[in-house]
Parts: structure tokens; sequence; C-alpha cells
């Protein structure tokens, strides 16, 4: 399938699966997520990957309807400047297209965050590793499977 699904089957932790057409056309992908699979904006997350102190690279999870703080995230880095990180680095790091970016089963580990939201909701979706895929499970099991860390990173 993708190394997303095969890092969760690996770790035998619990998921669905949801595939639906993607519109070449479309520009936001959370939003054409939300859309097809008729969920509540709530629960569709999207990847960010940023560049720390231009050092090394970290993923932000955050609600595909809001904004990333990067002034937050890099508090939380204990940075001096984050920005997002060129297409180039972030197909390289981790294997995927923009648009199919998931934090699972990327090519190298990184440093995690997933905004705070998260952790009050059953179940989230986050992009299967391809574009029209995307993976339903709970947030603890994300949080596990990537040893990331719960912090407030969002715009408010």
């Amino acid at each position: 399938m993708t190394p997303a699904v095969d890092q969760l089957d690996k770790l035998a932790l619990p998921y669905t699966l949801h595939q639906y057409q993607h519109e070449t056309h479309c520009k936001s992908f959370g939003l054409e997520a939300i859309d097809k699979l008729k969920v509540s904006a709530d629960l569709v997350f999207k990847t960010l990957v940023v560049d720390v102190d231009s050092s090394y690279l970290a993923v932000a999870i955050i609600p595909a309807l809001e904004k990333l703080n990067l002034k937050k995230l890099a508090k939380v880095l204990n940075a001096k400047k984050v920005k997002m990180a060129e297409i180039n680095k972030v197909q390289n790091s981790t294997g995927y297209v923009l648009g199919g970016v998931s934090p699972l089963g990327q090519k190298k580990r990184l440093v995690t965050l997933i905004d705070k939201s998260a952790e009050a909701l059953s179940t989230l979706f986050i992009s299967g590793g391809k574009r029209g895929l995307e993976i339903e499970l709970s947030p603890c099991n994300l949080a596990l499977s990537l040893e990331a860390t719960y912090a407030n990173i969002i715009n408010e």
C-alpha cells in the first residue's frame, strides 16, 4: 500500500483507510478530504514540514483549516527561527509528494508535534501517503507511532 500503512501494520495499531478520487485541479488537499469524505473539518489534520534554525526538519500536525503558528512552534522546539521547508527538502526527507505527505512511514524520522486540539478527539484523519488516501486512527496511537508530543502550535 504505502509506507504509512505499512508502519501501522508493523506496529499492529488499529486504523481505517478512506479513499476518494483526488481532483488534479484541487489546491487545498485538506478541504478536498473534508468534502469528499463528508467528515467534520475538526477531524482532518494536515502534515506540515518545517525547517528549524536551518539545521533540521520537523513535522507539525494541525487541523486542516487552521494556520500553523511558527513562533509558537519555534518556542516549543527551543529554536530561534522556524520556517516552512522547501518542497524538494520535504519530498527528499519524507519520500512523499505534497498533498500526500503522511507523518507516518517517512524515509527519515523527524521530530513531530501534534496540535493539542487533537487530544480531545476519539479519532482523526491524516494523509495515508498519497493524494486521495486518508488514515483514520486515534490521536493516542498516532502520537505513539511517531513518538510525537502534543503542543499548542496553531493561531488562536
